[in-house]
């Protein structure tokens, strides 16, 4: 008889540890869900400010090196995408900065009251001029 009553309060006690550990556990979830949306955003911008300035530096306008930035990064929103390109007049041998910013905005409501919401992800490639 002692036994039955052992076993159920055993089972009370695994619902009230579930609630315990259920919230840390969900907000872990959410929080390396949005850390690989952020890392997917921040190697997209780093990879097109990359094209962008491989093709300013072999002699690509400033409109032309802004539509590579553009193909370069597909998956992002192209009305948030700002393209920066530094200098605006070149000469053979000096460099060229090619700087690339995309706000993302965060969808996990949790973490976005914790974090800077939209997280600003910005790469910049410098490349000798040919």
């Amino acid at each position: 008889m002692y036994l039955r009553t052992l076993m159920k309060s055993q089972q009370g006690q695994a619902i009230v540890e579930m609630a315990l550990v259920l919230p840390i556990i969900i907000l872990l979830l959410m929080g390396i869900f949005e850390m690989g949306r952020v890392g997917n955003a921040y190697l997209t911008v780093t990879h097109a400010a990359r094209h962008g300035a491989r093709y300013g530096a072999v002699g690509g306008s400033n409109t032309e090196i802004t539509d590579k930035v553009m193909q370069a990064a597909p998956t992002l929103d192209q009305s948030k995408v700002a393209v920066t390109i530094e200098p605006l007049i070149r000469s053979a041998g000096g460099d060229i900065t090619v700087t690339v910013a995309y706000p993302i905005e965060l969808i996990t409501p949790v973490l976005s009251g914790i974090v800077s919401n939209p997280v600003l992800v910005k790469s910049a490639v410098v490349m000798r001029l040919e």
